[in-house]
């Protein structure tokens, strides 16, 4: 059986922990491409030399171009920049649309059946971005965010209630970050609702902490980003996809007329994720509060892309 093959650009923190989920996983052989030369060969080469320890068997490489990714069956788009002090919303927007436009483009002509997975920030834009520079069919381009929102919303959870992260399942709609829509009504500990277990009161701090959850991560580490749960949220899609699971995740998806009329952009819903990609956007009913909300996510993603497409490609 033939292994699938997996292309992570951007060789960062966050790529290079992809890769060493993906290859822990066995999910595929794996190329790392990044344009700082040296960078991508030495962290794939450093990966594979563990291969022998950890008892996994893939092929690992780093290359600078995108000779070595063609016909890749999935690739993870991590490039971007982080924002810096005096970098207005604008400027970063512009900066990481055109890196996305740079390595989507190059991607898609070396594997235009791949399917993409974009990790990069502002990350409903740079979806967005991937899909008009891929051309890419909709159900093959998605966005990671929910996977990583709702890990966070578990976590505190299970912390709060002192039992095992496995036994919380939760559900997030809308936007990264704080333009998520929690649904409380939606998250349950082993089928016992979670309203019964935590207060309203205590369950609101726990939103607002996963809201948060990046930026507090960020203001602890100083210099650097959060790179361990985003890496294992974005292996955990492409693993859904390369093993075809089937498996519902929150995922930064294209909707048009589901829920209520997106309007053709890519918003946080649940997904059935399988080999042909998003195969299913599960429609859950929503109150007229969860609506409300909801609704603000999907105009603020709206104005991203809408802000975005100046700086896309002529």
């Amino acid at each position: 059986m033939k292994r699938a093959k997996i292309t992570i650009i951007g060789a960062g923190n966050v790529g290079a922990t992809c890769a060493h989920w993906a290859a822990a996983k066995e999910l595929g052989d794996i190329v790392l491409v990044d344009i700082v030369e040296g960078l991508p060969q030495g962290k794939a080469l450093d990966l594979f030399e563990a291969s022998p320890i950890e008892g996994f068997d893939a092929a690992i490489v780093g290359a600078n171009d995108y000779a070595a990714t063609a016909g890749s069956d999935i690739v993870i788009i991590t490039s971007g920049v982080p924002r810096k002090p005096g970098m207005s919303r604008d400027q970063l927007l512009e900066t990481n649309t055109k890196i996305v436009a740079d390595v989507t483009a190059k991607a898609a002509a070396a594997s235009p059946d791949a399917i993409l997975i974009v990790v990069s920030n502002p990350l409903d834009a740079m979806v967005f971005t991937a899909w008009k520079v891929s051309g890419f069919p909709t159900h093959r381009v998605l966005g990671q965010a929910g996977v990583l929102d709702t890990a966070r919303y578990r976590s505190f959870i299970a912390a709060e209630i002192g039992c095992s992260v496995e036994d919380v399942q939760a559900m997030l709609l809308g936007g990264h970050g704080d333009d998520m829509v929690p649904l409380p009504r939606y998250t349950t500990v082993s089928g016992i609702p979670i309203t019964q277990l935590i207060g309203p009161g205590k369950l609101e701090e726990i939103v607002t902490r996963t809201r948060n959850g990046g930026a507090e991560i960020v203001n602890l580490l100083k210099t650097g980003s959060a790179y361990y749960a985003p890496s294992a949220a974005t292996v955990a899609m492409a693993e859904a996809i390369i093993r075809d699971k089937k498996r519902v995740l929150p995922c930064a998806a294209y909707c048009d007329e589901e829920y209520g009329g997106v309007g053709g952009y890519f918003v946080g819903v649940p997904c059935i994720l399988g080999a042909g990609g998003v195969e299913k956007i599960i429609e859950v009913e929503l109150d007229a509060r969860e609506r409300e909300m909801f609704n603000a996510s999907v105009q603020h993603v709206r104005d991203l892309c809408e802000a975005t497409k100046k700086f896309l490609p002529k």
